[in-house]
């Protein structure tokens, strides 16, 4: 019985430390990840319960003195064993407890190797590298990779090859344009049988929506004959100024991450550890996903390249995204060759960082306020002195051009269209934190 004794603490204190390990997590988890974290401890809790209820049961047959071999064990305890992932479980319990027990280890064996599924499919980063070009960039790289390289090599396009490195485009600035080019004359084509089109057509907002043209097709061609010569142009134009918007984009996400990732840094390195190795704890991490590409790239000039933490640093502040991030790598480099105080520097930059943060979010209270009024003007208060619009003219046998259901069906779509404007406005100006 002392054997079997020991077995059922034993597998309670490796319960336990399971319990212990989990609860730790819930600091960190994710709101899904949290659900299946409180499960999992409620189902080992129950089990720990299940094998306490039998110890009174196998005290009561340790005795002092050796009992008779003819002595057999009380009818209602039953050993019992379960093969979990990592280890196996032997305890002694109640017969009537046996299946619940069972029960409860299922239950959080299951959502543990959930757990660790849903931790090895978000560890696992996707990558992306630069490899050879495939379908329309190798198509592209076919027709004008070489008169991409002429113009790159006469001084062309400089300030397009910061924008395309800054905003972090997985394709080679040379390929870049060669597509630029690709597309634009692409498009040519496209749009001549648009033209073509609109030269034989009309498109109407009444049922048929299109019909044919009967007037005079020389008037007609005058009046659409520009739109193969303007829209590549507006085409090439778009894809030249992307990077920059995605440049823009990048950044501000970067500047959301960066005062959680500065406060980070800060506290890693007032251990005294190597500078270097306060990147690396930063890219482990899961919880700064933009800031962390940005830097890898420190870290990729050190181990791949053989530069100094300096250098990177450097080389890293003048090709970010982020004029924050910059000025954070200027003064960290700044810093470390002065000899000052690492934790010194994060704590007063992230001091900075929060101030500016809150700042935002105020900024961004005030213009969500502002709009609020202007949202209880426009769509409720305007409405409602339409509608009563609408019955006076339908009272007063008025003709105002449309019917009063028609007009009614135009306000409402109008309503509508000014609703759609303003979430899209405060999803766009609203911070991602």
């Amino acid at each position: 019985m002392i054997e079997e004794l020991k077995k059922n603490i034993d597998a309670e204190i490796e319960i336990l430390r399971e319990i212990s390990t989990y609860s730790r997590r819930l600091e960190f988890a994710t709101l899904s990840e949290d659900k299946l974290i409180r499960s999992a401890i409620s189902s080992l809790r129950e089990s720990i319960r299940l094998i306490n209820k039998s110890i009174p049961e196998l005290i009561k047959e340790v005795s002092v003195a050796k009992k008779l071999a003819v002595e057999k064990r009380q009818d209602n305890l039953e050993q019992i064993g379960f093969q979990r992932s990592e280890s196996r479980v032997s305890v002694v319990l109640q017969v009537k407890d046996r299946d619940k027990f069972l029960n409860e280890l299922s239950i959080s064996e299951n959502l543990i190797r959930r757990l660790k599924k849903k931790e090895l499919k978000e560890d696992v980063e996707d990558f992306h590298e630069f490899r050879r070009a495939r379908g329309y960039l190798k198509i592209s790289n076919k027709y004008f990779l070489d008169r991409a390289l002429k113009l790159i090599s006469d001084g062309w396009f400089k300030s397009l090859s910061l924008e395309v490195n800054k905003a972090n485009i997985d394709v080679l600035f040379q390929t870049y344009v060669a597509m630029m080019f690709f597309t634009a004359f692409i498009s040519i084509f496209v749009f001549f049988f648009v033209m073509i089109f609109f030269l034989f057509f009309n498109i109407g907002f009444a049922f048929p929506f299109v019909t044919i043209y009967n007037g005079s097709y020389l008037l007609r061609f005058l009046k659409v004959f520009w739109i193969p010569l303007v829209c590549p142009v507006l085409v090439f134009a778009a894809l030249y100024y992307y990077p920059s918007t995605e440049k823009s984009t990048l950044g501000k996400k970067i500047d959301q991450e960066l005062p959680f990732a500065v406060i980070h840094m800060s506290a890693i390195s007032g251990s005294g550890i190597e500078p270097s190795e306060i990147f690396r704890i930063i890219i482990l991490g899961r919880e700064y996903p933009f800031l962390k590409r940005e830097v890898r790239k420190v870290l990729n000039q050190i181990n791949l390249y053989g530069y100094d933490l300096v250098t990177s640093i450097t080389n890293v502040a003048k090709s970010t995204s982020s004029t924050k991030l910059s000025e954070l790598f200027s003064g960290l480099a700044t810093t470390i060759n002065s000899g000052g105080n690492l934790k010194e520097f994060f704590e007063k930059r992230a001091e900075t960082l929060l101030t500016n943060y809150r700042l935002e979010r105020e900024k961004y209270t005030k213009v969500a306020e502002t709009f609020m009024d202007i949202y209880i003007s426009v769509v409720i208060a305007a409405p409602m002195i339409l509608m009563l619009l609408l019955i006076m003219v339908g009272i007063s046998g008025f003709e105002a051009g449309y019917s009063t259901t028609g007009m009614t069906l135009i306000i409402i779509l109008i309503i509508a269209l000014i609703n759609i404007l303003f979430i899209g406005f405060l999803n766009i100006k609203q911070p991602s934190y």
